[in-house]
């Protein structure tokens, strides 16, 4: 078998290697589980230390073919890239519900509005593109043609560009979504409310670091799940992580993206095939949406941590 351990023992695995480096795409409230682990030490006292950096989601699939980072815990990047002939994968998603909201200036209040007009979203490939595209698709438009997309570094960058008003819409996800909210701007579509399915964050490996380390895998997916944990039973060290991260100090914001959060956090991080369809669908690239979803994930790790795991730290709601 690929696992040291033996199938069924809750024995604790022992890392291939002592240093993960993560990175992860935005420091939202959708990552703060991961935050919350690393602050609280639960890789460390499994003997992994993390490096955890902000990649931009661009910049993502070449820095983990390069081997500079091990673990991109993000979005779409890892499966544009797997589309272009790398092999990069998802182990685990730690989240698939889309938080996605798109926002435009006061006045506009349907998509229909925002035809001819410009929507700040972050990178290209990244969520904000995928959602758009789809919206645009469905009423037989062109992005580009149609519709403008703004590309940023990132969600804080996309909301500047938007609240200075050099653009008539914005796709945000929490806490930049909570901030437009508060600042009364019409919600044209709340992807949450759609029911629209894209992984993000999600943790993307190139295949062969799994296959040279999945027991230092397993210990990043085990102290996440601790740390989703303690974020939903601790609110109040969760809300001061989030706050150390995001630079938010106002209590409301940070209240409503932990809210955005706990709605979407997946105790079960088993990747859904479906979440992988959705990017392959809008994909730019000529016969992606033919691709078997199957060659983007491998459930294998997860499916062992959630056997021995995740299914004695959230009993009955673990299968």
């Amino acid at each position: 078998s690929l696992f040291s351990g033996q199938p069924g023992s809750a024995a604790e695995p022992k890392p291939e290697k002592n240093q993960l480096e993560v990175a992860i795409a935005a420091y939202g409230p959708l990552y703060l589980p991961l935050l919350v682990a690393h602050e609280a030490g639960y890789f460390a006292k499994r003997g992994v230390t993390l490096n955890l950096s902000q990649v931009s989601a661009t910049a993502s699939a070449q820095a983990l073919l390069s081997g500079r980072v091990d673990i991109y815990h993000g979005g779409a990047s890892t499966i544009h890239a797997n589309v272009g002939g790398s092999d990069l994968i998802y182990i685990a998603a730690a989240v698939d519900r889309s938080t996605l909201v798109v926002f435009g200036q006061k006045g506009l209040t349907t998509f229909e509005s925002l035809r001819g007009k410009s929507v700040a979203t972050t990178s290209v490939g990244a969520f904000g593109e995928i959602a758009v595209r789809k919206s645009a698709k469905e009423r037989g438009w062109e992005v580009g043609k149609d519709i403008k997309l703004l590309y940023h570094r990132g969600p804080p960058e996309a909301l500047g560009t938007f609240l200075s008003g050099n653009a008539d819409a914005a796709i945000l996800t929490p806490p930049q979504s909570d901030i437009a909210r508060s600042k009364g701007f019409p919600v044209i579509i709340d992807y949450y409310e759609r029911k629209l399915k894209v992984i993000g964050p999600g943790a993307g490996v190139a295949r062969t670091f799994m296959q040279k380390n999945p027991d230092t895998l397993k210990i990043f997916l085990m102290g996440y799940l601790d740390g989703l944990k303690r974020t939903i039973d601790d609110p109040v060290f969760a809300k001061k992580i989030q706050a150390q991260y995001t630079k938010i100090s106002d209590p409301k914001i940070l209240e409503e993206g932990y809210r955005d959060g706990l709605k979407v956090w997946n105790k079960d991080m088993t990747v859904d095939p479906e979440a992988i369809r959705t990017v392959l669908e809008q994909s730019t690239v000529p016969k992606a949406s033919e691709l078997d979803p199957k060659r983007f994930y491998d459930n294998a790790l997860i499916s062992e941590v959630n056997r021995d795991y995740a299914s004695k730290l959230f009993p009955g709601e673990i299968k």
